[in-house]
């Protein structure tokens, strides 16, 4: 299969009530990449989304959204699996120039949500759960996560200060990037004073509902050393992988184990053939502080029951050994969930190219990205490093 390339990034400003349409949102982060990847006519365009259907009444943004932009006739289509929606999507985009189908492809992950009263939001956030069992029987994602919070803390003997250093980091990073929806740094004794949003998760544990976009232009091998010889910063993704798990928790084999997330994992270290100890940075999909220390355990970053210490010991940190949510992440950057995948891609491309300003990681190499549907139910991995 060929290599493919990250040639251009772009991203919209994370936001509640944006006034924009759903279409113009995702629009926007489309131009944006293509602008700065410097090349014209892709010739596919995959879109990640969970609820436009839902809540804007609007279904084939794929189509939509290249006609939005000057498109007209290529390939496109909408992704959907939940949260992860954007990193299925670019899945989508890798293997499209993997199999020689297409040699430019933009990616974009883009949703509207604040427009919409609460009750409906969380009700359509909550058909990414098992309906039959958890979501038509009244719960809800933060009812969901509590539960897993509340069987860590009990299962490792902590208290909830164990998970403060994920939502601290979360909003240092975002303070300095200026996309990020929350600008406000918070320490130890704020996020011990939060309300309690549902017992044991408190107001910090928990991202926050917003609209944005992000985009991404993927490339064949051949269009990626054309660039490079122009100067141009470009990517590699290393590695791609997706793994699945049950939508319901009552259904798994250990609570406390996210099982997609160890065989994603697990197949892209052996695609990219590196070990987690190689990897500079990771953006985990940090809907909630427990969903951090789950996905650090389950990755292999740390043993079981003890990816929290990475948190107190300051391992997380920009200055940190495996600094993660260096943007912010889902808690700080916000959370629009069909496109958090791509804001990570993003990201991890900003970093990789020594562009991410006050939040560099130092020395950033190789970056690992990892977006999740649900509780975990379908996960995508990726491994980039800079193109030399």
């Amino acid at each position: 299969m060929r290599n493919v390339f990250i040639a251009g990034v772009g991203q919209t400003p994370v936001m509640k009530q944006s006034t924009d349409e759903v279409r113009e949102i995702g629009a926007d982060a489309v131009r944006a990449a293509i602008r700065h990847s410097g090349l014209e006519a892709p010739t596919a365009l995959f879109v990640g989304n969970m609820l436009s259907g839902m809540l804007s009444e609007q279904q084939q943004l794929g189509a939509l959204i290249a006609h939005s932009v000057g498109l007209p006739g290529i390939e496109a289509c909408t992704i959907e699996a939940a949260c992860g929606s954007g990193a299925a999507a670019a899945r989508m985009g890798v293997m499209a120039i993997q199999s020689g189908q297409h040699d430019i492809v933009v990616v974009c992950g883009v949703e509207k949500m604040t427009h919409a009263p609460r009750e409906k939001i969380t009700r359509a956030l909550a058909t990414a759960s098992d309906f039959l069992t958890e979501g038509g029987k009244g719960e809800t994602f933060v009812s969901l996560n509590a539960r897993l919070m509340q069987a860590y803390m009990s299962t490792h003997k902590v208290d909830s200060s164990a998970f403060a250093p994920f939502a601290i980091n979360a909003h240092r990073n975002a303070f300095r990037n200026p996309n990020a929806l929350f600008k406000k740094e918070v320490d130890e004794q704020t996020y011990r004073d939060a309300r309690q949003v549902e017992g044991p998760l408190k107001l910090f544990d928990v991202s926050p509902i917003c609209d944005g976009s992000a985009a991404v232009v993927m490339v064949s091998e051949d269009i990626a050393r054309f660039l490079m010889r122009q100067g141009k910063d470009i990517v590699r993704i290393r590695a791609s992988a997706a793994a699945t798990d049950t939508l319901g928790l009552d259904d798994r084999a250990r609570l406390l184990r996210l099982a997609a997330v160890e065989r994603s994992a697990k197949k892209a270290f052996e695609t990219a053939k590196v070990k987690p100890a190689d990897i500079d940075m990771y953006e985990c999909h940090d809907a909630y502080t427990v969903m951090s220390v789950l996905s650090l355990e389950a990755a292999g970053f740390a043993e079981e029951g003890r990816g929290y210490t990475l948190g107190l010991e300051g391992e997380i940190f920009t200055e940190g050994k495996l600094p993660i949510t260096t943007m912010g992440g889902l808690k700080g950057r916000g959370h629009p969930v069909g496109a958090t995948g791509i804001y990570q891609l993003t990201e991890a491309f900003s970093q990789l190219t020594g562009q991410a300003g006050e939040n560099q990681v130092p020395n950033c190499d190789l970056a690992m990205t990892q977006n999740m549907g649900g509780t975990g139910a379908t996960v995508v991995t990726h491994i980039l490093e800079r193109a030399a």
